[in-house]
């Protein structure tokens, strides 16, 4: 069936390129709310990857669907990157050539955070951290992509990832004490 819409999507048929879009379009909304703060940006960063993703249908060689969904996904991403590189949210990365330093061993927070609960953590990191978090975490990406996706050493990306990490720890122990307050 999504070879079906794929082909009617080529020919610029815009009932199928809505029937596309109603189907992906919340998954996806996800990970462009991952990279930008706003819902307003998420949601212009989703639908100018769909504008991508139709202009580039041609060039897409179908599979599956799983397959379908990471090449959207894909294009979702790089959209999210020009939007914060267009608004100048991409920050200037330190080019300090330092290794990573993996997080210290704050305690662990003990509540049991449910998936929405951590990913509005990740969306308080600073955008810098936020990216490269999203980037390796979440999309995958090596640190020698993400280098190249943000023009950034590879150990730029490492130090971003650590901070990242240490800075999520940080507001997970500081959200399960404020639970553990609001219990007592």
């Amino acid at each position: 069936m999504d070879q079906q819409l794929i082909e009617q999507c080529r020919r610029g048929n815009a009932f199928a390129q809505k029937r596309l879009f109603d189907r992906y379009a919340n998954r996806l909304y996800r990970v462009c709310l991952r990279y930008v703060r706003h819902e307003p940006e998420a949601e212009e960063v989703l639908m100018n990857g769909f504008l991508n993703a139709f202009r580039a249908i041609g060039d897409f060689s179908y599979r599956d669907e799983a397959g379908l969904e990471a090449w959207l996904r894909r294009i979702m991403v790089n959209a999210a990157l020009q939007h914060l590189r267009a608004n100048r949210s991409l920050p200037a990365f330190h080019t300090e050539e330092a290794m990573a330093t993996e997080p210290d061993n704050a305690p662990l927070p003990d509540s049991q955070l449910n998936a929405e609960a951590i990913m509005e953590l990740v969306r308080q990191l600073p955008t810098g951290y936020r990216t490269v978090f999203n980037l390796y975490v979440l999309e995958g990406y090596s640190h020698r992509e993400i280098a190249g996706q943000l023009s950034i050493s590879e150990n730029t990306s490492k130090s971003q990832l650590s901070k990242a990490r240490a800075l999520l720890q940080q507001l997970l122990v500081k959200q399960d004490h404020e639970a553990k307050q609001r219990r007592y």
